[in-house]
């Protein structure tokens, strides 16, 4: 399934961000920090295993 990546990314900043686009950007600046490149993600973009798990573990973190 392609593009489930950039959802899981989606909803970590709207979950976290609660709309102010602000947060929204310092979150997509720890993911970054955390090793994941947002803007290297689309809806087509191939679903990489590793990343999605680390993107799992960074959600639990920020308890979302």
């Amino acid at each position: 399934m392609a593009g489930k990546i950039l959802e899981m990314i989606n909803t970590i900043v709207e979950k976290r961000s609660g709309g102010s686009p602000m947060v929204a950007r310092s979150i997509r600046a720890r993911l970054v920090i955390k090793g994941i490149d947002v803007d290297a993600y689309t809806e087509t973009s191939e679903d990489d295993p590793e990343v999605i798990a680390k993107l799992q573990q960074i959600a639990k973190e920020l308890g979302v």
